[in-house]
């Protein structure tokens, strides 16, 4: 499925949260479609949770 596809449903799961349930429910959905598409990416092994634990003077170092 094309990225393009994937970015067209979600705007209308969005679009349709937003329109049945207002602004709040807009939110929720935006809120767990990232945490979702985070969980993810991390399944897929895209993302290493070390990355958010580095400080900043170990990524300039080049050090992990």
């Amino acid at each position: 499925m094309s990225m393009a596809v994937v970015g067209m449903i979600v705007g209308m799961a969005l679009g349709f949260a937003g329109y049945f349930g207002g602004f709040g429910a807009f939110l929720l959905v935006a809120a767990l479609g990232a945490i979702g598409f985070v969980v993810g990416r991390f399944l897929e092994g895209d993302l290493d949770v070390r990355d958010f634990f580095h400080t900043r003077d170990n990524r300039r170092d080049g050090r992990r």
